[in-house]
């Protein structure tokens, strides 16, 4: 049995181990500072854009090492401020969908403030098509990780999703909406056993102790992973390096994950239930 961590949001086995021991700790550390400062979730997440926009100014000078370790320390410094938003929001019950959407803006302006920095800086039309091709590889390699995420402990709880309402957005929303969703679609037959099971929790728990491997894998995919490819590619003083790793070797483990864990899924299915394992599959009728 794993130790869950002091908030209950996630599961301590598929988390980067950089979180585990650095980051998570010290917005542990800086929680009670910013509650008795009466800070807000929205003003840490604002001063973690404004940590990270320093850290892209830095990273925009590789080649020199002293850059490349402060560039380093302030991308901590922003991951630190990124998961300490999140504790305010719980600790003040302050949550909300504007913060939220925030949150989400300021994690990907940092990115876009070095990936654009570094693009200055080099100052080729190819370096430009590099940056912009590695961003959305980005977008999307971080999109479909955050869904696996949101899923594995979603489903580690018991929890199986409600089928999708239909789609209303615009066709560009709905082409990105359908490739960020293919995983959920391709797990539907799981969702389906998971609502009907008769001890939904018990076949959560032994789903998660399964999806363990393929979920750390995709974990490759972290903010946290990023920043030290970006710091090894300054400190070897060509950015391109970073940007072709996103684009290839990120892109092969994610493709490698997702297929591991549909086969985790399926899993279910082909290799049986043990008769002890108290699940019943009811019929689907409505």
């Amino acid at each position: 049995m794993t130790t869950p961590p002091p908030d209950g949001s996630r599961d301590r086995r598929i988390e980067d181990p950089s979180n585990l021991w650095l980051i998570h700790p010290l917005g542990r550390w800086l929680l009670p500072f910013a509650l008795r400062m009466r800070v807000s979730a929205n003003m840490v997440s604002v001063t973690g854009l404004i940590v990270g926009a320093g850290a892209a100014l830095a990273f925009s000078r590789f080649g020199q090492p002293g850059f490349a370790w402060l560039g380093l320390a302030l991308a901590i410094g922003w991951l630190v401020l990124d998961g300490l938003d999140g504790m305010v929001a719980r600790a003040t019950r302050t949550s909300s969908a504007l913060g939220r959407m925030l949150d989400g803006l300021c994690d990907h302006g940092v990115f876009t403030l070095i990936y654009v920095a570094m693009a200055l800086r080099i100052g080729t039309a190819g370096g430009w098509a590099l940056a912009v091709a590695a961003g959305v590889a980005h977008a999307l390699q971080s999109s479909l990780y955050e869904g696996e995420r949101a899923r594995f402990h979603r489903r580690q709880r018991g929890l199986a999703v409600e089928a999708a309402p239909p789609q209303q957005a615009g066709a560009l929303v709905r082409v990105y909406d359908r490739v960020a969703g293919l995983p959920e679609r391709l797990g539907a037959a799981f969702e389906a056993r998971l609502r009907v099971a008769a001890d939904p929790r018990e076949l959560g728990g032994r789903y998660a102790a399964a999806a363990v491997a393929p979920m750390r894998l995709l974990a490759l995919q972290t903010a946290n992973m990023r920043v030290l490819a970006i710091f090894l590619a300054c400190l070897a003083a060509d950015p391109r390096l970073f940007w072709w790793f996103e684009i290839a070797p990120l892109s092969i483990a994610l493709v490698a994950g997702l297929i591991w864990h549909r086969r985790v899924e399926r899993g279910f299915f082909h290799s049986g239930l043990p008769a002890s394992s108290g699940i019943i599959v009811k019929g689907h009728g409505h």
